[in-house]
């Protein structure tokens, strides 16, 4: 019997959550994703802040098809010396602070939390690890028992021990990383809080005190990362440097890939009592290099990192003021649009749906929507966007 790509998607293919409307999307391009029956939808979500270059953007696309015809997998991460790697790591330090000059590959984001949590207790020796209430670092075991909010995590304790919690952007709560901390891990900007961004001087603080108790400073920025917040990279808002920074999702341009970067000499801790500290299969897969590599090309090329926050802040131009919107926060080309009530918010994604505009809602954040389009988006493009979303809003009034 013949079944539909539908039918096997409810049959055969396990899924994290009920997708009762799921869409099939049989292509894309740009900013657009089209469906099996020819709609065309505007994509605001950029696969969760993926697809910062766009949709089958043609260098990227390039890039995969050229590497493909030479090599793909060829050994576990680190045995050969593959040009995809060293040169997308090269690039990277290029823009990357003197003290993150060594690239570790690995195949998420997720991954990269793990990796870095492991040699951040090498660096130290310590076990304590510190992250913040409503951070979201993925959903590994160790990840996990980062992740702040107890409601994901109750049904797989007992997770990693030695773990506590800080309020984010509370001041006096710092004082809390003592010399027994090994890691201090923190998202430069909440994400699934509902896009939280810190005061600068509780970020100078918080670098201050970890550096006062010898303590490894964790930058998670991998849905931040690659020019999201109108710069390449959270961290410069600060003006203050991680000891070690986690990245993936907009890495690869489309093609899956994650990183911790560090400095080389922490990064020889893996090698050596044990070596292979920590080891991937696939990490720095040749594709996904290749991939990223382009596609950071493009985000320096186009600059797109420097005119994310002006097109940010058109998305709030001529959204604020609407009676149903509440607050926007805004960093570059990352939106939290937030609305009077749950309701409201609930409303709203399905009348946004109708209007053909896919946008998300956070995890620990139930009145906000996210507006996170490629940064690649024209201003033409966004003032027609914000038109059907201000459409959307009075249809629920």
């Amino acid at each position: 019997m013949y079944l539909t790509d539908r039918e096997l998607f409810y049959r055969h293919l396990a899924v994290p959550a009920e997708v009762p409307q799921a869409l099939e999307i049989v292509r894309a391009e740009g900013i657009y994703l089209f469906d099996d029956l020819g709609n065309e939808y505007v994509d605001l979500v950029s696969g969760v802040s993926v697809s910062n270059v766009g949709h089958q953007h043609p260098a990227v696309v390039a890039a995969v098809k050229e590497q493909a015809d030479k090599y793909m997998h060829l050994m576990v991460y680190g045995k050969y010396i593959q040009s995809p790697q060293v040169q997308l790591a090269g690039k990277m330090a290029e823009n990357l602070p003197p003290s993150l000059d060594a690239v570790y590959f690995v195949n998420s984001g997720s991954e990269a939390i793990e990796g870095a949590l492991k040699l951040a207790k090498r660096m130290t020796g310590r076990t304590e690890m510190i992250a913040f209430k409503n951070a979201y670092h993925g959903h590994t075991h160790g990840a996990m028992s980062m992740l702040g909010n107890e409601k994901m995590k109750y049904a797989f304790y007992p997770l990693l021990p030695d773990i506590r919690f800080l309020n984010f952007n509370v001041l006096d709560e710092l004082a809390q990383i003592t010399e027994k901390t090994a890691c201090v891990l923190i998202e430069p900007i909440q994400a699934e809080a509902g896009i939280l961004i810190p005061d600068k001087g509780y970020v100078k603080a918080l670098r201050q005190r970890c550096t006062e108790t010898g303590t490894v400073l964790i930058f998670d920025e991998v849905q931040m990362g690659f020019g999201r917040t109108g710069k390449l990279f959270a961290f410069e808002h600060f003006d203050v440097v991680p000891d070690i920074l986690c990245l993936a999702k907009a890495m690869g341009g489309g093609m899956p890939i994650g990183a911790f970067v560090s400095s080389k000499e922490n990064m020889l801790l893996l090698t050596h009592h044990p070596e292979l500290g920590h080891i991937t299969t696939f990490g720095g897969h040749p594709v996904s290099c290749a991939a990223a590599l382009a596609s950071l090309e493009v985000i320096l090329r186009e600059k797109l990192h420097e005119k994310a926050q002006a097109k940010g802040r058109l998305f709030v131009k001529w959204l604020e003021g609407h009676p149903l919107v509440k607050e926007i926060r805004q960093i570059g080309l990352m939106l939290a649009v937030e609305l009077v009530d749950e309701a409201t918010t609930d409303k709203i994604v399905h009348e946004m749906y109708k209007n053909r505009l896919i946008i998300d809602r956070f995890l620990f954040n139930d009145t906000s929507f996210r507006i996170a389009p490629p940064l690649t988006i024209t201003e033409e493009e966004i003032k027609m966007i914000a038109d059907k979303i201000l459409d959307s809003l009075n249809q629920i009034k």
